[in-house]
């Protein structure tokens, strides 16, 4: 089933990542102010001094305002290699098909852990053929999304421990002769247990460049469907929580469709819930209006889920559980360095589809979280702490840590451009000023027990995040997924997806153009650079700029930071970010179809004469998705997934042999790229 957005998929990555979600219409039917709204607003007498406020804020902060004007390298003057940034100095790979991990000349590449393979000692080898659920809790799960490292001292190499996301299973790939109208309660579980988390060590051998997993017994381990998870902060014990396996509102089993994250300051990882909702079945038969309504903002659907866990599992259906729908769409933290910490479930941080959550520390150390809800016409979001990070790693500096995302204050994003809404006529054509920019607030949703949305309970804000947001009038977003802010200087990233439904005619309540999303029918996404005021991230005014207009270069709508675009790679759907240690941006791809090449992974330039060049770096196998990125100076990791995920492909018909090649079934798996062979020390990438 072909959808608009994956042409050349088979459509089960869109039906077991998301319901499907862009078959259906957007579950944000608010009434919210647009654009044009907005900036009439901003032009009264009142709004034109706050704007003027925010320019003055803003430009104080020592670095380039959003809405300055790029620098660029004109048509006819190509940037020679000498001028390249470090990092980034690598010969561009060419955008194709290949059913292989493609990197450039002078790279390898090599499988680091991959679906099936043990993580936990005792686990048993994988075997396609008779999976059991027993043996999936040991073993590496399904559909890997974000990666993530920590050093792990000890001995004399090179150790870290790895997390990694099982974001979704795709049932008809993973087992011979599935039928999804009825599948059987072992395959059933078994799709339970591949969700979820692992963590597990692993080792880099400083001569060859190779990292291998380790089977440790002190770290090594999962957290799938059937794990304990505790919830925490202001919405913890509260009734819309509660259920009848667990009358406290404290205590959740398991975590589901877990997209980005990331590493904290303090050494513990992220990870967002996502797409939840398609895991549930009966909206529809929830004897409470309101709770229906609910419900259905968050896309719950009626009738059966797609995979029929409620059949085997009455949590799952929500005519006998409607509150266990409540318990996911948070932001989790897992402590790698502690095994015996249970993973938390942050209610403090709201809940929505999180694509992740990624941290930046204010000068004086409070946390401030930055969140995108990856649905059509959805939001951007903040936290930030009330408390602040201690130094150190002593237990109760760990402790104390843990518990910085428990209370603060949560934000949502309000965006206003600078130009006319003449201007911006939803082609992707630069109004007069040459750049699609302006300025923006936060509005505060919710701190403690305190609601700051009128005729809402603090309880109902964290819970129902997106009805807060759809009152206070945010902005809706061209799918918002990762947002990350830069570490050297503070300015904060967002991937906007795609959204082909933007400007839809006669679609009602889908808002048309406007400058933070200039494009209708927006195939390609892009990416925004955010300043906050004075360089703070507690700030609640902010400017911003969008730094690329995905797609082909040879289209006109598109758009790579003034930069040359000849000399830029095509790019489509940009999702999760990364940066190097040199400051320059890396982004990896989901939708490459949508340009009939494979996804990839791409280094962008941000500054001087290159800011905005945009190259291939890696592209993987057919049918798959670039997820996860990791970047080391010596080493990069991707994570792909759902390779071969093309029509009609099934175990008959496999359509990628990734990893293992000729008469194998496909399996996402860590990709490891370095730079250099088995002789001699490998490179430093990009250099």
């Amino acid at each position: 089933m072909p959808t608009e957005r994956h042409a050349r998929r088979q459509g089960l990555t869109c039906l077991y990542r998301c319901g499907n979600a862009c078959a259906h219409d957007e579950p944000n039917r608010s009434g919210n102010e647009y654009f044009g709204d907005v900036l009439a607003r901003a032009v009264s007498r009142r709004g034109v001094l706050r704007a003027g406020a925010v320019l003055t804020l803003v430009a104080g902060a020592g670095t380039a305002f959003a809405g300055s004007a790029p620098a660029a390298t004109g048509a006819g003057s190509p940037a020679g290699s000498d001028d390249l940034p470090r990092g980034l100095s690598y010969k561009p790979v060419t955008p194709g098909t290949a059913d292989a991990v493609t990197v450039p000349a002078g790279y390898r590449s090599e499988v680091v852990i991959r679906w099936g393979d043990p993580v936990v000692p005792g686990a048993p080898a994988f075997d396609f053929e008779n999976q059991t659920a027993d043996a999936q809790a040991g073993q590496f799960g399904y559909n890997n999304d974000f990666c993530g490292l920590v050093p792990l001292r000890r001995g004399g190499g090179e150790s870290y421990l790895m997390f990694n996301n099982h974001e979704y299973t795709i049932e008809p790939l993973m087992f011979r002769g599935y039928d999804p109208d009825n599948p059987t309660e072992e395959q059933a579980r078994v799709g339970i247990q591949a969700h979820g988390l692992s963590v597990l060590v692993v080792e880099r051998d400083r001569r060859t460049g190779r990292i291998a997993p380790v089977l440790d017994k002190t770290y090594n381990r999962r957290y799938t469907g059937t794990a304990e998870f505790v919830l925490d902060g202001p919405v913890a014990g509260s009734d819309l929580l509660k259920t009848s396996a667990d009358d406290s509102g404290t205590r959740v089993l398991g975590t589901f469709n877990n997209c980005a994250g990331g590493v904290t300051p303090w050494g513990t990882f992220l990870t967002g819930e996502e797409n939840v909702n398609q895991y549930f079945a009966n909206a529809d038969a929830v004897g409470d209006r309101v709770a229906r309504e609910r419900l259905a903002r968050y896309g719950f659907p009626e009738g059966e889920s797609e995979r029929k866990w409620e059949r085997f599992d009455p949590r799952f259906d929500l005519a006998k559980e409607p509150n266990e729908a409540n318990r996911f769409g948070w932001i989790v933290e897992v402590d790698p360095y502690d095994p015996q910490a249970p993973p938390v479930k942050h209610t403090a941080l709201g809940r929505f589809k999180h694509e992740g959550a990624t941290i930046r520390l204010t000068p004086d150390g409070h946390a401030v979280a930055y969140m995108g809800d990856d649905e059509r016409f959805e939001y951007v979001y903040k936290f930030v702490s009330d408390g602040i990070m201690k130094d150190g790693n002593s237990r109760r500096a760990r402790e104390h840590n843990r518990r910085l995302l428990t209370s603060g204050t949560l934000y949502v994003a309000r965006f206003a451009g600078n130009s006319p809404a003449a201007e911006i006529d939803g082609s992707g054509t630069l109004p007069d000023d040459r750049a699609f920019d302006g300025r923006g607030e936060w509005i505060k949703l919710a701190a403690g027990n305190q609601s700051f949305v009128e005729g809402m309970t603090a309880e109902e804000v964290y819970v129902f995040t997106r009805l807060a947001a759809d009152r206070v009038g945010a902005t809706k977003m061209d799918r918002p997924e990762d947002v990350e802010p830069h570490p050297h200087t503070g300015k904060v990233y967002l991937a906007l997806t795609n959204n082909t439904d933007r400007g839809k005619s006669g679609a009602a309540r889908v808002a048309p153009a406007d400058e933070p999303n200039p494009r209708n029918s927006n195939a390609h996404g892009h990416v925004i650079e955010l300043v906050e005021a004075e360089n703070d991230a507690r700030a609640e005014r902010f400017g911003w700029s969008i730094l690329l207009l995905c797609g082909d270069p040879n289209d006109p709508s598109t758009y790579f930071g003034g930069f040359d675009k000849s000399q830029v790679s095509p790019i489509t759907s940009p999702d999760n970010l990364a940066f190097d240690g040199h400051g320059n941006l890396w982004i990896a791809t989901d939708s490459g179809q949508a340009l009939s090449i494979n996804d990839g992974l791409y280094g962008v330039s941000l500054e001087g004469p290159t800011r905005g060049r945009t190259t291939l770096f890696a592209s993987v196998p057919v049918g798959g998705e670039c997820c996860g990125p990791v970047i080391y100076d010596e080493f990069v990791l991707i994570s792909v997934q759902h390779p071969g995920d093309l029509d009609d492909a099934s175990p008959e018909s496999p359509k990628s042999v990734f990893p293992d090649g000729p008469g194998t079934q496909p399996r996402p798996s860590v990709v490891n790229i370095w730079k250099g062979g088995d002789t001699g020390a490998p490179g430093r990438i990009g250099q």
